[in-house]
């Protein structure tokens, strides 16, 4: 059988990582983007002549990117200098409280401990034990392998170990069980925010996303250039095993012939054939018929409700004073409940929203002079609603920066060092979301079963991104790249398998 030619729509984490994989084992890669570098969500915003990372900030799973370089003979640590953090982040209170959360769990115990008491402390081991035990049930099963059901998950775990399943709490909320591991409502919130990093609130969330806490202590990594170069890594990697690039390139439709995706047509009407189409983007345009009405039944669309958290973001160029930063840094309210249901019931941002804010020029050895300006980006969580009218960012600046305030933290916000990103404006970057930044929401037990594979339902159409098992994140989408890439060769030779083997992290 020739060599498939296989074109990639997206060249976000998922799509770099397809074409990497598709072209080292014999594909004829192209992939398409309409933006002007690699990253997708992995943006880089220019604000006042400094490039600052404006998606996401944070590096971790590190083996699956080393996975990704080995396997085309090649060592990530020759592509990326990564600096491994030892304060995970720095959170502080508006009512009164600082705690650091350290790599190492003695310390961030011994920490928790002068913080909340002896009872809190001995809580966050057991919590610890709970979230290693869950990461290594679920990271070879679920993590690392195509999308089970319900059915396939309870196979991969073993019949035999059930109660290894159970204990990943499914049908609890993540909310609750912390309860039972921490008396104190700070530290529940902090580590609620977990149900954040996927774009859910913590009181519908299933406990499972617990395990993001095993998988920070298992190495968060401060980029030298910036999560761009990471996007950049994977492009370089790609064209080594030549895949070609075609940036500033729109996709207006999927072809589709005989029942299957044939090719793609651009914007200019330029048209391109190919046996296999990988679309790394967000499922919600293929289902609003965005790709063209043939490659609607790719994807099921995404009820506006159902849709998870966007964000309000700012790229802060400027000096601070009045709180020593870290890397990362959460900056909170007290009533955690009030904000999700804003967000997500009255759709709207908090009175007093949730913060954070990384500080791009500290870590690993960083920290800018007194007085010096120094790159930021700022978060807080708002309603997907960017495609239903615009957001007021300077109501919603009022509330952020008068939490930073009162947690010690003073920004000085010059005319010209700032750009600000709002739902209306993620829905442009990325239509059909309506600025969800997450995909799908996934609350409940079903929630972790509720994106989509990675074989679409159109013959020929791949589907991969932090829309699409195993969920959002760089980690995640690169993992999903992986996994299309794999699928779409095994069908190509008319293989079937329920997993793929991937070599998971401890």
């Amino acid at each position: 059988m020739p060599d498939p030619r296989v074109i990639v729509v997206g060249a976000g984490a998922g799509g770099l990582a397809a074409a990497a994989d598709l072209a080292r084992r014999g594909a004829r890669v192209t992939v398409l983007d309409r933006a002007a570098a690699p990253g997708g969500k992995m943006r880089r915003v220019e604000v006042d002549g400094a490039g600052i990372d404006g998606g996401p900030t944070v590096f971790t799973m590190k083996w699956i990117f080393e996975g990704l370089f080995a396997d085309a003979g090649r060592r990530m640590e020759d592509h990326l200098e990564l600096h491994k953090a030892e304060i995970l982040a720095r959170h502080a209170w508006r009512r009164g409280g600082r705690l650091d959360l350290f790599a190492d769990i003695e310390r961030s115990t011994e920490a928790i401990g002068d913080f909340a008491g002896a009872r809190d402390a001995a809580g966050y081991r057991a919590f610890c034990k709970r979230s290693a035990d869950m990461y290594r049930t679920l990271v070879g099963t679920f993590i690392a392998a195509e999308r089970p059901s319900q059915l396939d998950l309870v196979r991969r775990v073993g019949f035999g170990n059930l109660d290894r399943l159970v204990r990943t709490s499914p049908f609890a909320t993540l909310w609750s069980s912390l309860g039972e591991h921490f008396s104190d409502p700070r530290l529940r919130q902090l580590f609620a925010r977990y149900a954040t990093y996927v774009g859910c609130s913590p009181f519908l969330a299933p406990a499972t996303l617990m395990l993001i806490a095993h998988v920070e202590q298992d190495g968060v990594w401060l980029v030298k250039g910036g999560m761009r170069r990471v996007a950049d890594a994977i492009r370089e990697l790609a064209e080594s095993q030549g895949a070609v690039f075609r940036f500033g390139t729109e996709v207006r439709r999927i072809l589709v012939a005989r029942g299957r995706a044939a090719g793609v047509e651009l914007a200019d009407g330029e048209r391109l054939e190919a046996d296999a189409v990988l679309f790394n983007g967000a499922p919600d345009a293929l289902a609003a018929g965005l790709l063209g009405d043939a490659a609607r039944i790719a994807a099921e669309p995404v009820p506006r409700l159902e849709r998870t958290l966007s964000a309000v973001t700012w790229c802060v160029n400027a000096p601070t004073e009045g709180f020593d930063l870290e890397h990362h840094n959460v900056f909170f309210a007290e009533d955690y409940a009030e904000e999700f249901d804003a967000v997500l019931r009255r759709r709207t941002v908090a009175a007093a929203p949730t913060v954070y804010l990384c500080a791009q020029d500290r870590g690993a050895g960083g920290r800018p002079e007194p007085g010096v300006r120094e790159r930021m980006l700022l978060l807080v969580n708002a309603p997907p609603d960017g495609d239903r009218g615009a957001l007021d960012p300077t109501h919603v600046a009022g509330r952020t920066f008068e939490l930073l305030g009162a947690c010690g933290l003073s920004i000085r916000r010059d005319e010209g060092a700032e750009v600000v990103t709002t739902p209306a404006g993620f829905h442009a970057l990325f239509p059909a979301t309506g600025g969800a930044l997450y995909g799908r929401l996934g609350h409940g037990f079903n929630g972790s079963f509720s994106r989509p594979g990675a074989r679409s339902p159109l013959p020929g159409l791949y589907l991969a991104g932090g829309g699409v098992h195993p969920g959002p994140g760089v980690p995640m989408a690169t993992m999903s790249g992986r996994l299309a890439a794999a699928r779409l060769l095994e069908d190509r030779a008319g293989r079937r398998r329920s997993t793929i083997a991937f070599r998971p992290g401890r």
